[in-house]
């Protein structure tokens, strides 16, 4: 197990802190956020000094019914090999939905959303873990997710289903104590029940983020800064085990650097405060950690044959109609809290409105403070459909169409930002045919 440390999460607006932050052992970077030949210089450059750098990947989709993507596998695995990085990490969930398995239109979530912890979601993720094992150049950990809301019908706590995940296939765990005190307010789960059932000796590493919250739902919005809560979660794991790492995460409304060094140093406090008041090593058999099951050592239901093609599309119909549900406005799967799948669907369109606004800034300029609400009303029953990028063109064509924007200057620069990038060359024909229709739809306007 390697030994990484204290440290923060790399994004580029605190880079210059980060570099200058004392007792800074290592960091960890978003893996979709990096072309392997081009690397900020700022990583670069903490590397030169023996900073380790760990890839951490969002969108791989471990949980979800389909195989794992072996273009998104193989670019993890690129990304491990270009920072040197002793292990990659990936999430225990899903973010699309629909396609083949379903005979449906591919849904994207544009977040992580939870598994349910079933047999057959278990079979399918083990399936998954495997697949990714066999792909990736370094050990795999993988991380325990915040959740809104609950599925109907489980029949393992999340402490068993993660035991036995490593269990079968070796996997390393990354414990988030923010996510498991997400899902203590949302969920009603005790956390220490939660510490207590897991495999502690698989941790490769702990991640520590803050939260706020609204009308009682606890928002894992990395926004924040560290409750005690979530310090207490830290100290009691610590009480358990000795964590090789332990991350700050922040993702928006960044602090200065005093801020950040602040909350770091009450994160090691409080594995400090954990480790002088260590529980006695529990008594129960050790788990195998960094391999992968020996074929027909366990179930592989959901990996090969008939029966594994049956399992993934139970669980592609249930997670199809659950996305569906949040991003394209059809009826709530039998057994879910609609007020708490409302709150997740609105959660989703913010959080698509809010990349959208990075990934395309030209649109909240143009259209000024209309372009929350109009993408909001947007994304109420249009599901994403190829990522962020296609998202704000989609959302720019729909604004255009809608009739809801008066002819003026708004209305010029987004039709002219829009036909700047409706489509590539070899789609000439096609995005011609889409330029006539709205110039003709325009002008009866």
């Amino acid at each position: 197990m390697v030994r990484l440390g204290t440290g923060i999460g790399w994004r580029p607006e605190i880079a210059d802190a980060v570099e200058g932050m004392p007792g800074v052992d290592w960091v960890e970077v978003v893996a979709e956020n990096l072309c392997p030949g081009h690397l900020p210089e700022s990583l670069l450059r903490l590397r030169e000094r023996g900073v380790t750098v760990v890839p951490h990947g969002v969108s791989l989709g471990l949980g979800g019914a389909e195989r794992p993507d072996e273009g998104r596998l193989a670019a993890l695995a690129e990304r491990a090999e270009a920072l040197g990085a002793p292990l990659v990490t990936e999430h225990i969930a899903f973010v699309r939905a629909g396609g083949p398995l379903t005979a449906s239109a591919p849904l994207e979530a544009g977040h992580l959303l939870p598994v349910p912890r079933t047999r057959d979601a278990l079979d399918v993720l083990c399936a998954n873990v495997r697949i990714a094992q066999r792909a990736l150049p370094v050990p795999l950990a993988v991380e325990n997710i915040a959740a809104l809301i609950s599925w109907p019908g489980e029949e393992m706590t999340e402490g068993q289903f993660l035991y036995e995940l490593v269990e079968r296939t070796g996997v390393r765990l990354l414990i988030d104590v923010a996510n498991l005190h997400t899902n203590h307010v949302n969920r009603g789960e005790d956390p220490a029940k939660a510490l207590a059932e897991l495999p502690v000796e698989a941790i490769a590493y702990v991640h520590v983020a803050g939260g706020v919250e609204k009308d009682g739902v606890w928002h894992d919005s990395h926004a924040h800064p560290v409750p005690g809560p979530v310090l207490d979660i830290l100290t009691d794991l610590a009480s358990r085990v000795a964590p090789p790492g332990v991350l700050l995460e922040r993702d928006e409304d960044f602090p200065g650097a005093g801020e950040l060094e602040r909350e770091l140093r009450a994160i090691w406090e409080a594995v400090r405060t954990g480790t002088r008041s260590r529980h006695p090593e529990p008594a129960q058999e050790p788990v195998a950690v960094g391999r992968t099951a020996a074929a027909g050592e366990t179930r592989e239901a959901g990996e090969a044959g008939e029966a594994g093609e049956r399992v993934r599309e139970r669980v592609a119909l249930a997670q199809t109609a659950l996305l569906s549900a949040l991003v394209a406005g059809t009826p709530v799967p039998e057994g879910f809290d609609r007020t708490r799948l409302g709150i997740q669907a609105r959660a989703l369109a913010a959080k698509r409105a809010g990349v959208v606004a990075k990934v395309a800034p030209e649109l909240p300029v143009v259209l000024g403070t209309a372009y929350r609400p109009a993408f909001l009303s947007y994304a109420q029953s249009r599901p994403m459909r190829g990522g962020y990028r296609q998202d704000a063109l989609d959302f720019a064509e729909w604004v255009l169409l809608s009739g809801d924007l008066a002819e003026g200057r708004a209305t010029r620069e987004l039709r002219e930002w829009w036909l700047d990038r409706s489509g590539p060359a070899p789609r000439r024909r096609s995005r011609a045919a889409r330029v006539a229709r709205m110039g003709r739809v325009l002008m009866r306007r």
